[in-house]
């Protein structure tokens, strides 16, 4: 479900089309992020940041680079306070479900999906992260059918198929805080 850096990267360019004058500088911590420079582009974004504290490019990656150093939360904070000011943008609401799905937190990634669907009806990688979402919603049900009366069938054989269906990913149950530092799914 997750982004990968590349493509996490790709998007951020893509946003970057229309802004010539602040390009270079975002197009320098884009090269960072994708080269795994994450401390360096972290704190180049936060240079840049001090100057043009509304630059949705910027916060963007600034969200992408905190979530791959592991700091969840912080990268949630920097996305949740971009899809306020900027709440057309689709790629915040998509890569705040990442994660909060990576924190088991499946009802608010779905409603981060929802949203970024609302705000772009065509946007297919949420569409794509909203079915898997509801794949592990599944897959939590079924386990808990499981749990209730371990004899269903029906229930083991759709656990399965979900479970083969995402790769063999066993959907943790919503977690009730928010793990500190855990990363995005990749």
């Amino acid at each position: 479900m997750a982004l990968s850096r590349f493509l996490a990267a790709v998007i951020a360019s893509v946003m970057l089309i229309g802004l010539p004058v602040q390009a270079d500088e975002i197009q320098d911590i884009n090269l960072q992020f994708r080269k795994g420079e994450l401390a360096a582009a972290l704190d180049h974004a936060n240079r840049y940041l001090a100057g043009n504290p509304k630059d949705a490019q910027a916060r963007f990656l600034k969200g992408l680079i905190l979530g791959d150093l592991g700091k969840t939360n912080a990268a949630i904070d920097e996305l949740k306070a971009l899809t306020e000011d900027y709440p057309e943008l689709p790629e915040p609401y998509n890569n705040l479900a990442v994660l909060y799905a990576s924190q088991g937190r499946y009802e608010a990634a779905r409603n981060a999906l929802e949203m970024a669907i609302r705000s772009h009806p065509d946007y297919a990688t949420a569409h794509e992260n909203l079915g898997d979402i509801y794949a592990k919603m599944a897959a939590i049900e079924y386990g808990r059918v499981l749990a209730l009366d371990s004899g269903s069938q029906t229930a083991q054989i759709r656990l399965k198929l979900i479970t083969n269906m995402l790769g063999g990913q066993a959907a943790k149950p919503a977690a009730t805080k928010p793990a500190s530092g855990a990363g995005p799914a990749k």
